[in-house]
């Protein structure tokens, strides 16, 4: 059995020792790196050419030509909740099992979504950034701060980590509604959050928070048409994917005032290189907070995607997927 760690150039040298731990004896492991600036990936190509297993952590997109490069490989585990890294069809019809986190880290992200959020609301990093930077003591650094209880949280996608994003809310005393169109409604019920639709999110929040799987259908979901609808100036938070909003278009609703801060977890590319955040228009902005895609990064997490993640692999290489958390193509079920 060859279990490979498929990496980019930034998760390269991560500890890997909770799931070497977990590898039988009898297995040899090894780290394939792919680099998408590199004029030869040779060597990447070549590991995967012996690949039983593919433990992938980094953002590496396994297209045709990598899954093909795979004729031994079994089971592609992903080491996060996501699973978009991979051609999923192509993948499925030849025989692969797809595997991913169901869950580890919930509660980070939802408590860095509502950082981002209250670190906006108050105006902390002006203040901070006024006093460290500028040796300036002032409270009229900022204005028209507002009161969070009683504003309205809009959340798009209410599925764990958006459930716990409400959860919050609620304690804050916010009214929470909710757009969700594969939602049991049942859920939403006993949450106490009002399910409604795109539109009226947009229309009724005053801080809206995107928590959706990335899929074709919301790639740049928030456009300028979507900014354009809002109605109350919002916060805007994306713990979901950096390709659901245009960063052009949110750049846009900024100057124009329709939009009153963002807070962001992620950008458009997964791996933005310095010459793409010299160009971004987002950054050097006051009522923005950009993270490098951090929100679900604890010791505590990182443990249980390590281990989580490892016995996907191993359950799935032997015929147990119906053991495993969670198969995404259902391949062995």
């Amino acid at each position: 059995m060859v279990i490979t760690f498929i990496e980019d150039p930034n998760s390269k040298d991560r500890d890997r020792s909770v799931e070497l731990a977990m590898c039988p004896p009898d297995a040899e492991t090894q780290v394939a790196v792919f680099d998408a600036s590199a004029a030869d990936n040779s060597d990447f190509y070549a590991k995967l050419a012996v690949t039983d297993i593919a433990m992938v952590y980094g953002y590496v997109y396994l297209d045709r030509e990598k899954i093909d490069a795979m004729p031994r490989c079994k089971v592609v585990s992903f080491q996060l909740t996501g699973y978009n890294e991979i051609d999923f069809d192509y993948a499925t019809a030849k025989g692969i099992t797809i595997a991913s986190v169901q869950d580890y880290c919930t509660q980070e992200t939802a408590e860095n979504a509502f950082a981002m959020m209250l670190c906006l609301q108050r105006a902390t990093l002006v203040y901070n950034r006024a006093i460290q930077r500028d040796k300036l003591w002032s409270v009229n650094c900022a204005e028209h701060l507002q009161r969070v209880e009683g504003q309205t949280m809009g959340i798009v996608g209410l599925g764990r980590i958006g459930q716990s994003v409400a959860r919050k809310a609620k304690g804050f005393d916010m009214t929470v509604i909710a757009y969700d169109p594969y939602l049991p409604p049942h859920i939403a019920e006993a949450l106490g959050v009002e399910l409604v639709g795109f539109d009226e999110i947009l229309e009724r929040s005053d801080v809206i928070s995107i928590h959706m799987n990335l899929t074709e259908e919301n790639v740049h979901m928030f456009n300028r048409d979507a900014f354009a609808k809002m109605r109350r100036r919002p916060i805007i938070i994306n713990e979901g994917r950096g390709p659901m909003i245009s960063e052009e278009a949110l750049a846009w609703a900024l100057d124009e005032g329709l939009v009153r801060a963002a807070g962001l977890d992620m950008l458009e590319s997964e791996i933005p290189t310095r010459e793409y955040l010299e160009r971004c228009p987002l950054l050097g902005r006051d009522n923005v907070i950009i993270n490098p895609h951090s929100g679900y990064f604890s010791d505590t997490s990182e443990r249980l995607v390590s281990e989580i993640s490892m016995r996907n692999g191993l359950l799935c290489y032997a015929g147990r997927q119906k053991e495993a958390t969670v198969v995404r193509n259902g391949i062995g079920l």
